[in-house]
């Protein structure tokens, strides 16, 4: 393990190069944190210190420090229909409302977004709630393949375990009542838990930075950015506010975690209570 102690002050770059890389603010206190994620991948690489470090990482034309180094910082706390009242919402109000317009022929696909999506278990959520949507008759008349699933993350690791759709043991309790698990999963090697495809091909992964230009992505009619602006600085939370509300249509949906708002925002959204929980509207 490399020794954070020898040059304490260097901290302070790790802290700003980890902030440009992936948004993460961690202030010199959290110095374990750095210890217990990075110390390791520091010691293997062979640099001397961590400016000699962070020249390695800017350096690489692979870019593959640099991705290990997003890796082991970010978050990938998720779980199945995280919060059970938003996704109560999203099955007896939202989608059947955008089902409707499939059926009446005014949109002829639906978009939904799922930003950060770690290791996919939020876009496969919306992916079964279709499902057992169209097989109760909600649907009816509804190819499933008109609703386009897109997940981004900025982690390369959790990108690739969303894409093969498999779960450990721990992953699959986490949430996930048995009936999914006993209709949409098959059991496979090593104690874990693989979507069915009809699933997997609902949703589409791909690399995204949340501070990047997201405008090539097109337009969503319903947005999920949930529990991830909680780790960011003010200022850089109400730019990725107004990014996000340039990718949402008119009237559609914005999804948030239970303790994040939009206060600063009312220009742009206005909250909108749906069957119990708070959404935000795009004006």
């Amino acid at each position: 393990m490399f020794d954070f102690s020898k040059n304490p002050n260097d901290l302070g770059i790790l802290s700003q190069y980890v902030a440009q890389a992936c948004c993460i603010h961690l202030g010199e206190e959290k110095r374990y944190l750095f210890e217990a994620r990075l110390g390791k991948i520091i010691a293997e690489s062979g640099a001397v210190d961590i400016p000699d470090f962070i020249r390695m990482a800017k350096a690489e034309a692979t870019g593959r420090l640099r991705d290990k180094i997003i890796d082991s910082m970010t978050t990938h706390e998720t779980y199945w229909f995280r919060d059970t009242r938003p996704w109560e919402s999203l099955e007896n109000a939202i989608l059947p409302e955008l089902g409707k317009l499939l059926q009446s022929g005014k949109k002829s696909r639906i978009r939904i977004l799922s930003a950060a999506c770690s290791t996919g278990q939020e876009p496969y959520s919306i992916a079964l709630l279709l499902h057992k949507l169209k097989s109760s008759g909600m649907l009816d008349g509804v190819n499933l393949s008109s609703f386009e699933i897109t997940g981004f993350d900025i982690s390369p690791g959790t990108l690739f375990l969303a894409s093969a759709g498999r779960y450990s043991q721990l992953e699959i309790s986490r949430g996930l009542p048995d009936y999914w698990k006993t209709n949409f999963f098959d059991s496979t090697l090593g104690n874990t838990w693989t979507l069915k495809p009809e699933i997997r091909s609902m949703v589409t992964f791909k690399k995204r930075n949340l501070q990047d230009d997201l405008s090539n992505l097109g337009l969503f009619d319903l947005v999920l950015c949930r529990n991830v602006a909680i780790y960011f600085k003010e200022d850089f939370k109400k730019d990725l506010f107004n990014r996000l509300a340039q990718v949402i249509l008119p009237n559609g949906h914005l999804m948030l975690g239970g303790t994040e708002s939009l206060f600063t925002h009312q220009h742009l959204f206005s909250s909108e209570n749906v069957s119990g929980s708070f959404f935000y509207k795009r004006k």
